[in-house]
């Protein structure tokens, strides 16, 4: 099995976050593997990891980082996949990570999720590789008809609730 998702972090600190595009990938049955590389403290590692993602057959990179985040977009610079960035909540709430990750120069693109969204993360990188992978299409499909049922369900429940007031 090759993953077709690469999910990297600056250091296993990011995991708690992070745990929760694994779990949607894995939930969903998409391959992925999880590294962390610094762009600070293994700079030669992150270069040698983008250049080679793609011969490896990943489609999506999804990159994690906190505080000056240049993670994503080191990786970006280095590979023709697509980057996702996963702001990581530290200093100033993650807005420090946020407009890091969002303000990339002309040509080096970084895809960026809300501050700790790395679930949305994971759905990205599938919406992007459905494009060319119908099967990956169809579980895309298939998650995204469950949260209409969820709100359906939602509403049901809600309709159960009583108060002297309550209109619906």
């Amino acid at each position: 099995m090759k993953p077709l998702v690469s999910i990297i972090m600056g250091s296993t600190s990011d995991l708690p976050v992070m745990e929760k595009a694994c779990k949607w990938l894995n939930d969903n049955q998409i391959p992925f593997e999880v590294n962390a590389l610094s762009a600070h403290r293994t700079p030669d590692a992150v270069e040698s990891f983008a250049k080679g993602a793609k011969e490896r057959g990943v489609k999506v990179i999804i990159a994690a980082a906190g505080m000056a985040a240049a993670l994503p977009g080191v990786i970006a610079a280095s590979t023709p996949l697509p980057v996702i960035g996963v702001p990581i909540k530290g200093m100033l709430d993650g807005l420090d990570a946020m407009l890091s990750i969002i303000q990339m120069p002309p040509g080096i693109p970084v895809a960026t999720v809300g501050v700790n969204a790395a679930q949305n993360a994971a759905i990205l990188a599938a919406e992007m590789i459905a494009l060319a992978d119908e099967e990956v299409a169809k579980k895309v499909e298939a998650w995204k008809a469950g949260l209409g049922a969820k709100i359906e369900k939602a509403n049901k429940d809600l309709a159960e609730v009583k108060y002297d007031f309550k209109c619906n």
